[in-house]
């Protein structure tokens, strides 16, 4: 007999099916062909199919879905004016003229959907017509299933607050009455589901309205689960909300697979930590109901219902349920170190993020502690934050180390301890050394510059009063820059260099042997460690860096009165010089020769008291740059068919001109006549090139020495003899 019952009713569910199958073919004819009243006629046919009875609620569902799917492309058409060419108040008005009640509720949900789209009459007052009229079917399933196509065709169209439906007249707390006036209806069609008929079919109604109650959790449409859950978290007040927490967040994990899940559970989270964060009194309830704990548990339950849920989904849900722990929680770090440890549960289960929006919830993830807190020493303290720092793919490791870098910077926070710089150092370790499979000549040149010029910052906000513990952080340091390769070395070693220089000089006066396995903190254990590091830069191709760095340190060593270190680092920069950045006379260009010699004539005369004054040695510097000048000329002569510029000729007479003033008695005025008169031959000459810049350089040195000649005084008669 069940069988039977059950076969007939596939029998009746194919019938209608059928049924509405073949009017929505005629509607479709009457919607292409614009004609209205054919569309209508056929679509209220079609809807007659649901006004029968025979069909439990699960096989009503499917009759009413593939009515629903005809009925929004019937709202289409409706939509446009154009083409039917009947107003949408006439219209909501023709469609109440339809046979039978349900058809004519259907269709006029239907058109009240477009009235309020089109705003020419106020929404609250086209919904509550909609809701009051849609009474007129007391039969309970099939009043049920017309307030749900009640509710699901206005959804979108309630006087929500920042709805364009939201006006002067239409207000949120017309939303919230439409929609508790019809849950109430159909609460009221629900109870007289169990009242209907006589006792010896109570038991079939008990499991019709058991049908209808898991047909919410149990059907198809993911769309109607997201819409009625979302409902329920907006209608309700956030008190309610957190005294059925349990009861809500229990129907999580049952919905379908589908459903944005994720969404829902945000707004949720959303709305308690707003709740929360404007009544500070209630928290103590928070900590009642133990909320945090629900939600996390709730969190996870539908993380393992939907196995195919994409990582950014649950993601998104962790930084949603981290949030809620900063803001309602703030002082619970165990709480936010457990939200980190789901995450790289789940992060361990797939190693790959899909997509970029994974990348950012992670970097959103890893970033909100920073922003509660504005101290990255409260994210040290997290023991999951570097394990999902070290299951990040390169790029999103290279992102949340910069973020990391700006938040110490932007808050001036100081890492005062060796173990913080550890852990420090091995989260932005993607900025310090090449990860597996990554390489620094596949970088962008910009963005590498920027992001090392970052990690030299941040080697200057690590620092500890004490000398032993700061010993500690340079060599911390020194270990992990010591690995970053040729190209970041020359940004990473100087700021190390200098932090270990500040050391020094607060330690002025002091000095020590190692004793022990640890080194003291003494000037020159630290010029020792200082040698070994600077020693990395010359094997890197950044030897002139290197230079600069031995003569810091060795005005440093001399400043202890360390000579034997000091004369150590000035050997160290001498063979460097010699070796790497080669004697001034040997470089390769012409022109690059001769402005190193005439640039060293200033070796040998120092204006100070105590300064060095060899006037020969200076004669002998500026001669020797005359014969390259010379020689560079000749060599443009021959190279381009015409002398070249008289720039270098230009440069060595100011030079003359500066020790000439300075008093060096074998600089004369015969010496500076006689290059002025070089130079006026060199730039008459027909062979040489016109070079305007060049013109103008000599003309202005011509009017400094006319100057000076018109001044008068001492200065003046030196230069009277020179004719220009």
């Amino acid at each position: 007999m069940i069988i039977g019952g059950i076969e007939d009713e596939e029998k009746w569910l194919a019938e209608g099916i059928a049924g509405i199958q073949h009017n929505a073919f005629y509607m479709h004819r009457a919607v292409d062909a614009n004609n209205l009243r054919d569309a209508l006629k056929y679509s209220a046919q079609m809807l007659s199919e649901l006004r029968t009875s025979k069909l439990s609620p699960h096989k009503y569902y499917e009759l009413y879905m593939k009515a629903f799917d005809e009925l929004k492309k019937l709202e289409l058409f409706f939509k446009d004016e154009s083409r039917h060419g009947v107003s949408v108040y006439d219209l909501y008005e023709l469609v109440q003229h339809a046979g039978n009640v349900l058809p004519r509720l259907y269709l006029l949900c239907t058109v009240g959907s477009v009235y309020i789209r089109s705003k020419e009459a106020p929404a609250k007052d086209v919904l509550k017509d909609l809701v009051e009229m849609c009474r007129a079917v007391q039969h309970p399933i099939r009043g049920l299933f017309l307030r749900s196509y009640l509710a699901q065709t206005s959804r979108d169209k309630l006087p929500d607050i920042g709805s364009e439906y939201e006006g002067d007249a239409d207000t949120v707390m017309d939303a919230v009455e439409f929609v508790l006036q019809n849950f109430s209806e159909m609460n009221k069609l629900w109870v007289r589901m169990q009242q209907q008929g006589p006792g010896r079919v109570k038991e079939k109604r008990e499991k019709e309205r058991s049908e209808l109650r898991d047909l919410v959790v149990n059907c198809k449409d993911e769309l109607a689960q997201y819409y009625l859950m979302d409902c329920m978290i907006q209608v309700f007040p956030d008190e309610y909300h957190l005294q059925t927490l349990e009861t809500l967040l229990g129907a999580c994990p049952q919905l379908q697979p589908g459903v944005d899940i994720k969404t829902v559970l945000s707004q949720l989270m959303d709305r308690l930590s707003n709740y929360a964060a404007s009544s500070p009194d209630v928290l103590p309830e928070f900590l009642q109901v133990e909320a945090f704990a629900k939600l996390s548990s709730a969190i996870g339950k539908v993380i393992e219902a939907q196995v195919d849920m994409p990582i950014v989904g649950a993601i998104t849900l962790y930084v949603s349920l981290l949030t809620f722990a900063l803001r309602v929680h703030p002082d619970r770090l165990d709480y936010v170190d457990h939200v980190l440890g789901l995450c790289v549960k789940k992060l361990c289960d797939k190693p790959k993020l899909e997509d970029s929006r994974a990348t950012k919830q992670i970097v959103a993830l890893l970033s909100a502690p920073l922003e509660k807190y504005n101290d990255i020493l409260t994210a040290l303290m997290l023991s999951n934050y570097p394990r999902i720092m070290d299951r990040l793919d390169n790029e999103t490791n290279k992102v949340m180390a910069m973020v990391i870098i700006q938040s110490i910077l932007k808050n001036n926070t100081y890492i005062s301890t060796a173990d913080q710089v550890e852990v420090l150092f091995e989260l932005i370790k993607g900025l310090i050394k090449d990860l597996d499979g990554a390489s620094t000549d596949e970088l962008d040149e910009e963005d590498f510059m920027e992001e090392q010029n970052s990690v030299a910052r941040l080697v200057h906000m690590l620092y500890n009063d004490d000398p032993e513990e700061m010993l500690k952080i340079i060599s911390t340091v020194r270990k992990h820059i010591m690995i970053g390769g040729p190209k970041r070395l020359p940004f990473t070693v100087p700021p190390l260099v200098f932090s270990a220089l500040r050391l020094v000089r607060q330690l002025l006066g002091q000095d020590g042997d190692v004793a022990g396995e640890e080194v003291p903190a003494t000037p020159k254990n630290i010029f020792q460690l200082l040698n070994q590091t600077i020693e990395a830069l010359s094997s890197v191709a950044s030897p002139e860096l290197a230079l600069r760095l031995y003569l810091q340190c060795a005005e440093a060593a001399n400043d202890c009165d360390l000579e034997p270190v000091a004369y150590d680092f000035f050997t160290q920069a001498f063979v460097l010089y010699e070796e790497e950045v080669v004697y001034s006379a040997k470089l390769l260009k012409k022109p690059d020769q001769c402005r190193a010699v005439y640039a060293c004539s200033h070796l040998f005369w120092v204006d100070d008291q105590d300064g060095i004054k060899d006037g020969e040695r200076v004669l002998l510097c500026l001669k020797r740059a005359l014969r390259i000048a010379n020689a560079a000329q000749q060599m443009a002569n021959v190279a381009r068919g015409s002398s070249g510029p008289v720039t270098l000729f230009v440069e060595i007479l100011n030079k003359y001109l500066y020790f000439f003033e300075k008093g060096n008695p074998q600089i004369t005025g015969a010496a500076i006549q006689s290059l002025v008169e070089l130079i006026k031959t060199e730039v008459q000459s027909e062979s040489t090139t016109p070079d305007s810049a060049s013109d103008a350089f000599f003309a202005s040195t011509l009017r400094y020495i006319q100057f000076q000649k018109q001044k008068g005084g001492a200065m003046g008669e030196k230069y009277e003899p020179i004719k220009v």
